[in-house]
């Protein structure tokens, strides 16, 4: 069974950044996608930024231009660079792999984290 291990949350004040990693026990082919998501308090798990094997990227709206996700040549390790940080982006933040194309849907991935938790305050 692959695991995923996140590394990296922290606390950062407003404009802020930090750098979250996640790094997969074995690497498979059939990790079509790997990708970030966060859950904040009292929300709904909700996805940040995903990489797919073809090396297509895709950011939700909310931190376009803040955040970059970079995965390493051997495919066993996916980055986010976390920029200019927001209240609003405090949550746990959650490393998932999936066997079909990506998407901001939870049920699209098969294997998550622990989860690595980010505060920012104000």
């Amino acid at each position: 069974q692959v695991k995923l291990v996140e590394s990296g949350g922290g606390s950062v004040q407003s404009g802020g950044s930090l750098r979250l990693s996640c790094t997969t026990s074995a690497y498979s082919y059939e990790f079509y996608c790997m990708a970030w998501f966060r859950q904040g308090p009292g929300k709904e798990r909700e996805g940040v930024a995903a990489v797919d094997s073809d090396g297509n990227i895709f950011y939700a709206d909310s931190v376009k231009g803040r955040f970059t996700v970079a995965q390493d040549t051997a495919k066993t390790t996916l980055l986010l660079q976390m920029s200019s940080l927001k209240p609003e982006d405090t949550a746990m933040y959650y490393c998932a792999t999936g066997i079909v194309g990506c998407s901001w849907s939870t049920n699209s991935y098969n294997v998550w984290g622990q989860g690595t938790h980010v505060t920012v305050s104000s």
